[in-house]
């Protein structure tokens, strides 16, 4: 149920270790949704110096809140959204960036009759090996309705908690929520890219990084374990 005052949007972002350019990465994402709305930021347990940055800027923006949880992406958001006032609720990766009209997009989802979504992605690289697997993940998320944490999912909150939010485990979390979400509802696929870190697939290279992507989701349909699966994604 809306409260009074309460704002449109609240954007739940699990931070660990992030650095410096978390100060500013929070204040684009401001520029972008208005400071009418809310951001939360959940700390994994980072060093010091930049949270307590952070929390200085929480003292001047009046829709940042921040806050410790244990390490772990799920853990973080499902924390975050006990902060959360808004009636939308949207994860967004701290190495993610929204486009500028994620808000107008988000009020066309919150007029139709989807209970979630997400939008389509774009590596952060513009070559073109790179444009061609953003495609292939934006078509395989279309005709699967499973979306990635890279894609910005957002849900309304009320389904959310109904569903007990994610569940904490320590990967594939994303693709768990997208599985019992789109038992309820297709996605509100918006075609307008965020952007995201290319830096994995440039460091690891294109087709190890796919193989692995696609081996780790393959396993973890069969049944395998997410703490095993996870041993392997950091692996490498």
């Amino acid at each position: 149920m809306s409260t009074l005052n309460a704002p449109f949007l609240s954007v739940i972002v699990p931070v660990y270790h992030e650095g410096d350019r978390l100060i500013s990465f929070v204040q684009q994402i401001f520029d972008t949704i208005g400071r009418e709305n809310q951001v939360i930021v959940v700390d994994g347990g980072s060093d010091q110096t930049s949270i307590k940055q952070l929390r200085s800027l929480a003292e001047v923006e009046q829709g940042l809140s921040v806050m410790s949880a244990p390490k772990g992406r799920a853990l973080q958001m499902n924390a975050g959204v006990k902060l959360a006032r808004a009636d939308n609720l949207l994860f967004l990766h701290a190495d993610t960036v929204l486009p500028e009209c994620a808000i107008s997009e988000l009020v066309r989802f919150s007029t139709s009759k989807r209970i979630w979504g997400r939008f389509d992605v774009r590596l952060g690289n513009s070559a073109l090996p790179y444009k061609i697997i953003s495609w292939f993940i934006n078509k395989r998320s279309r005709l699967t309705s499973i979306a990635t944490g890279d894609q910005a999912i957002f849900v309304r909150r009320d389904v959310f908690e109904k569903i007990n939010g994610y569940v904490e485990q320590p990967l594939m979390e994303d693709i768990d929520l997208s599985l019992r979400l789109k038992k309820i509802s297709r996605p509100f696929c918006i075609g307008k890219a965020v952007t995201t870190s290319a830096r994995k697939w440039e460091q690891e290279g294109l087709i190890k990084t796919v193989w692995l992507m696609w081996k780790l989701r393959a396993a973890y349909a069969r049944g395998v374990s997410p703490e095993t699966l996870v041993k392997a994604y950091y692996k490498h």
